[in-house]
């Protein structure tokens, strides 16, 4: 009876850390701020954080092009900031962080977060498709994360992080364009 009960705890013991593994490489990181802090130094990663007054100026040449509206203008006036989190691996071991569960950290901590997911938005002018996922506070969009895939580079990875406070029409204004102009960010 005694080896049973020790063969059932090792079996759960053991299910649990296959579970904790399948959450992501190492310890997943808890908030989208961590899981900036936590690859930002790490090989193959760069990371870019874009203040309001530059976003305001990248997106407004955005805007000119694809001629926006007051909706959209209101919301890049709502915009604090943009974190792009870029992942191309350099090397196998980096190659193998995708294989490992980098997407399914992200999607996890979302999912803790209680980010809500949002229909794919994809730019006519952008050869990237994000999947985005928001977060709310008092009705307001507060942050916004996407994912995707650096384009032209299959085992790759973006993170964008777009704070800020949107009603959902100007979200859906600011999706419109916004992968085009993160096309445009230096890699």
């Amino acid at each position: 009876m005694r080896n049973r009960l020790l063969l059932v705890c090792f079996s759960l013991g053991l299910l649990w850390l296959a579970g904790c593994r399948a959450a992501g490489p190492e310890q997943p990181a808890r908030t989208v701020a961590e899981f900036f802090r936590k690859y930002e130094s790490r090989s193959g990663f760069k990371a870019q954080t874009i203040e309001a007054n530059f976003a305001t100026r990248l997106l407004l040449g955005q805007l000119g092009r694809i001629g926006g509206d007051n909706e959209t203008t209101q919301a890049i006036a709502a915009l604090r900031s943009v974190r792009v989190l870029t992942f191309t691996p350099t090397s196998g071991g980096a190659r193998d962080l995708l294989a490992r569960g980098l997407n399914q950290e992200v999607e996890g901590l979302l999912q803790n977060e209680q980010y809500q997911p949002l229909p794919v938005a994809t730019d006519a002018d952008a050869s990237t498709q994000f999947k985005f996922s928001a977060r709310r506070n008092n009705g307001r969009v507060q942050e916004v994360v996407g994912t995707s895939q650096v384009s032209g580079v299959p085992d790759s990875f973006v993170l964008m992080a777009i704070s800020g406070n949107f009603t959902d029409s100007q979200l859906q204004q600011l999706l419109k364009f916004l992968p085009g102009a993160v096309d445009q960010l230096p890699k």
